[in-house]
């Protein structure tokens, strides 16, 4: 005789009850001392750490003490069942084989790493390690858990890494599907050291460029277009890389050089023309049917043609137009610093970048690249590292961004707990990305660009432009420029060091 189902109201009274924690009628995770405790209160309870205010050992605090409510230990609480792990003795959060979330993570990746004879693959050994040591190991099995089922979601891709169904190298994960997945794995690898460092832009722009090309039907102009990619724009974005970093908006318009170019080849086909035949009259064409920002990203391609002979070398290519924003009025810039100084409702981050910002006139492209060493305490004295000598930094400010270092967000994934960026992305070991960071500071009434030009300014204003470019880490030629344009008055400052250190070296070395 088959058993019956329970009817909804028995299951409501078998599985249902009031939490004690938060009141709320939910499913039951557990019997505690003080009474029935629903999953959301148990997992907050049991994820809770400190000095235990009963015994003063720091341990897991998933009870409560009865007169005030104090997080208290499972001893002090009088916890018949324990939360120990069944393999290395943490306590916390237990899931499948009475195993703590990073005994569980540590199996799974052993699992999924495996070469087949029962040991992780050799080269992935460093992956491993990085992975089962990041500071919440709930985040990892959440990563290898999402878009489960779904081809190409982290745990097949681990699995195929394992089994080395997927090459090592750049090229093949430039190849997988889908592209996020393997863009954050491939990150992965390069923090760990398992494939060579190279710019995540550059990585971005290699894994764009085959599909564009699958695009063009023409065979000729799949060919000039990657003989143009290959020969103009990736040496240029890798001398990028070398030299500084590489934005979001340098390999945006890398892209748009590459679709330019292809858009005017076919717009020469339409024309019944080509490249090598093209004259003067298509250009000026080409330039009068289109928008100041298609002629700038053509310009690279016409002079990569001109100078490689794939058109006439007698051809004139007009000059690109340089256009300027307004910046902010000097009311405006106080009134946003004070908003930012005083609007607790406001991101933190959002409040340190905004006040970089308007008071020392960075960029939001250097401000994500600053490192948590940059900032430097010498007694109560807190300095930013932007140029040389580093700036001071008012107390209020000063606050603020010690605050923000201590609670910085974006520390959860694999590589972030040793992070040292003082704006850790969500990306492993990569800063924010300064277009998302600029567009959420252009949402609370920062636009940076006019923000950065209202505090250089002032500025320049205020101080000699030599002095205020070796402290802001501008040239001193940027600087001189945008002194005359605001019609300063140190434009005859002469560059170098001024203090009594050097002056007493010269007068030394004069023999006065």
């Amino acid at each position: 005789m088959t058993r019956p189902y329970a009817t909804d109201e028995q299951y409501e009274r078998w599985s249902m009850a009031d939490c004690c924690r938060c009141g709320r009628r939910r499913h039951k995770a557990g019997t505690w001392p003080d009474g029935y405790v629903c999953r959301t209160c148990s997992d907050r309870a049991v994820r809770t750490r400190g000095i235990c205010p009963g015994c003063g050992r720091d341990r897991a605090l998933h009870g409560l003490r009865p007169s005030d409510g104090a997080p208290i230990c499972t001893t002090c609480a009088g916890f018949s069942q324990t939360f120990d792990c069944s393999r290395c003795g943490f306590e916390g959060k237990l899931l499948r084989g009475r195993l703590c979330e990073r005994c569980t993570l540590t199996d799974r990746l052993t699992a999924l790493l495996d070469d087949g004879t029962g040991h992780i693959r050799p080269a992935l050994v460093p992956l491993f390690d990085l992975l089962v040591a990041m500071d919440k190991p709930r985040s990892g099995l959440a990563w290898l858990e999402m878009r489960r089922g779904q081809p190409g979601n982290a745990s097949q891709l681990l699995r195929r890494l394992g089994l080395g169904q997927v090459p090592l190298t750049h090229d093949a994960f430039h190849e997988l599907q889908p592209w996020r997945a393997a863009a954050h794995l491939e990150e992965l690898l390069m923090t760990c050291g398992v494939l060579p460092a190279v710019d995540k832009h550059i990585c971005s722009f290699q894994r764009w460029l085959p599909g564009h090309l699958a695009g063009i039907a023409d065979p000729e102009h799949v060919k000039t277009i990657r003989l143009f990619a290959t020969w103009r724009v990736l040496p240029r974005l890798r001398a990028r890389a070398e030299r500084s970093h590489i934005t979001p908006s340098v390999r945006r318009f890398a892209a748009e050089q590459i679709k330019y170019a292809t858009a005017f080849l076919q717009w020469l086909g339409e024309r019944n023309s080509t490249l090598a035949s093209c004259g003067q009259i298509d250009i000026d064409a080409w330039y009068a049917e289109n928008t100041e920002h298609g002629r700038t990203c053509l310009r690279a391609f016409l002079n990569w043609a001109v100078q490689g002979r794939h058109c006439r070398r007698s051809l004139s290519i007009p000059a690109m137009k340089v256009s300027r924003r307004a910046a902010l009025s000097e009311d405006e810039r106080l009134d946003a610093l004070g908003r930012l100084l005083t609007d607790a409702e406001i991101p933190m981050r959002l409040r340190v970048a905004g006040v970089i910002v308007l008071l020392y006139a960075q960029p939001v492209s250097r401000i994500v690249r600053l490192s948590v060493d940059d900032v430097i305490r010498v007694g109560e004295t807190v300095l930013l590292r932007l140029g040389d000598p580093a700036s001071p930094v008012p107390a209020p400010v000063a606050d603020l961004l010690l605050e923000h270092i201590a609670n910085r967000d974006n520390m959860n994934t694999a590589t972030t707990p040793a992070s040292r960026w003082l704006f850790p992305g969500r990306r492993a070991g990569q800063p924010s990305r300064p277009d998302h960071l600029s567009a959420l500071l252009n949402e609370v009434g920062v636009p940076a660009a006019a923000a950065r030009g209202a505090a250089i300014r002032q500025q320049l204003l205020e101080l000699p432009a030599p002095v205020v470019a070796d402290a802001l880490g501008y040239h001193d030629k940027t600087t001189s420029r945008l002194i005359r344009e605001a019609g300063g008055t140190w434009s005859r400052y002469a560059v170098g060091d001024h203090t009594d250190d050097h002056a007493h070296a010269r007068t030394c070395a004069c023999g006065t």
